[in-house]
């Protein structure tokens, strides 16, 4: 066993995850990330292991749901559904969920929705005094009266697989606790710090596969180690954002850095980060509104 992640990722050799049989890959992933406990460390061996960002990605989303939701069992695929058709507003969702834990209506974007064992569903239960929706957090097992629609490949990091769910009383097991403070809002920046995480352990990858020099190695290392210190932190603290906010930052201004150690590396290898990378761009608005949202907070 290696003392550390960061000697794991600088002694091990990195497997190869580019299958479209995600729950074979899933496995293997626990198996190979089964001795560290932080799943932020696990979305960073689950980039490690990855030829392409796509993979890299599915591996974080899934470490962040299942650090959102520590019930969920570790050997199932999982997706999150709260976009509809009008967006992932609560205001705006039709959805709902009965006392009884069962689920009716459309979600229209859910990741991995055509491979999921069980979707985290954020549905709403009634309505508060001022109008305000209440919403709540369900889990809903794959097959339970859920009719899904896969969608068309985006253009980038075309391996992620999406569908649109649809639920006719699909019976659920209701979470404790507010389905938007508890589960929705905060899963926005666990979901953002295990995807960093997955990415620059794919970056590490590339840099000991093509033999970069120790200092972009290095650099590569230490971001992690910072998304690591703000990934303990209360993913709903107003600083913990603007945290998030320089990290982002800072890897947009490592990617430029690195652009000239691309030329050795494998052309497909390259061909394939220079199409995904938009993938990190995703959300871009959203993040850029909660950072401005906390520097206020803190005003």
């Amino acid at each position: 066993m290696n003392s550390s992640v960061f000697d794991f990722l600088l002694t091990t050799a990195p497997a190869d995850t580019v299958s479209a049989d995600f729950a074979t890959v899933w496995a293997r992933h626990r198996a190979r990330s089964h001795d560290f406990a932080s799943s932020i460390d696990r979305a960073a061996i689950a980039g490690f292991d990855s030829a392409g960002t796509g993979p890299a990605f599915l591996g974080g989303y899934q470490e962040a749901l299942h650090a959102l939701v520590p019930s969920l069992d570790p050997g199932e695929l999982s997706s999150m559904c709260a976009t509809e058709a009008a967006g992932a507003r609560p205001s705006t969702m039709t959805t709902t969920v009965s006392a009884d834990g069962a689920v009716s209506g459309t979600k229209s974007f859910a990741t991995l929705g055509t491979f999921a064992d069980r979707f985290l569903v954020i549905a709403r239960s009634g309505t508060q005094p001022d109008g305000r929706p209440i919403l709540r957090a369900v889990l809903v097992p794959a097959g339970a009266s859920a009719a899904i629609t896969p969608l068309p490949a985006l253009p980038f990091a075309p391996e992620i697989p999406h569908a649109g769910v649809t639920f006719d009383a699909a019976p659920g097991e209701l979470l404790p606790g507010d389905g938007y403070t508890d589960y929705l809002k905060p899963f926005r920046t666990v979901e953002d710090l295990h995807v960093v995480a997955a990415v620059l352990g794919q970056l590490v990858r590339v840099a000991r596969l093509a033999q970069w020099p120790a200092e972009p190695v290095e650099q590569l290392l230490a971001l992690f180690a910072a998304v690591r210190g703000v990934g303990a932190e209360d993913p709903g603290s107003p600083g913990v954002h603007i945290a998030l906010g320089g990290l982002f930052d800072r890897l947009t201004a490592l990617r430029t850095e690195l652009e000239p150690l691309w030329a050795p590396v494998d052309p497909e290898v390259r061909e394939r980060w220079e199409r995904d990378v938009p993938l990190l761009g995703v959300a871009g608005k959203v993040r850029a509104a909660r950072l401005a949202t906390a520097w206020r907070a803190l005003a």
